[in-house]
């Protein structure tokens, strides 16, 4: 059998994670498993103990591509806050890249999609343009902290 992956982010509010990165990336909240009016119906029916169901929502803390085509991605509440920088980012790739799209349009594109993207929760860690290059992305924090850029 060939592998599939999730990509699994450590977090405290998966809710609010969750709502952010369905709108910044497009996808959509997983929807409980066919046959299930909801995850803690499912859940419940696994006969996962209501203690450790104490506070969950009625979503699975994970998020797909309404397309099927990207990785599903998966909101872990943790008990820890966020304590240094990520080993691990996204990068949202906004452009199509130095050969297909001018550097003023690059830019341009990724300044609306860093402000949109603020608009929902992100802030701004930093600019990456290095003097001379070709180059322009920006590092971006989404809700709780975690790195990511756009480029």
């Amino acid at each position: 059998m060939t592998p599939t992956w999730q990509l699994a982010v450590d977090c405290s509010d998966s809710a609010r994670l969750v709502a952010f990165w369905c709108e910044a990336l497009g996808y959509v909240p997983e929807p409980a498993p066919e046959g299930w009016d909801s995850w803690l119906a499912y859940w419940r029916a696994a006969g996962i103990p209501e203690d450790e169901l104490e506070g969950a929502d009625e979503g699975s803390g994970a998020i797909i591509d309404p397309d099927g085509v990207r990785p599903r991605i998966w909101f872990q509440e943790v008990p820890e806050a966020k304590s240094g920088k990520n080993r691990l980012h996204l990068d949202i790739r906004h452009t199509p890249g130095r050969e297909a799209m001018p550097y003023a349009e690059r830019k341009a594109s990724v300044d609306a999609e860093v402000e949109r993207l603020v608009a929902l929760g992100a802030t701004v860690a930093y600019v990456n343009a290095p003097e001379g290059a070709d180059h322009y992305a920006m590092t971006l924090r989404d809700p709780e902290g975690n790195e990511f850029c756009v480029v």
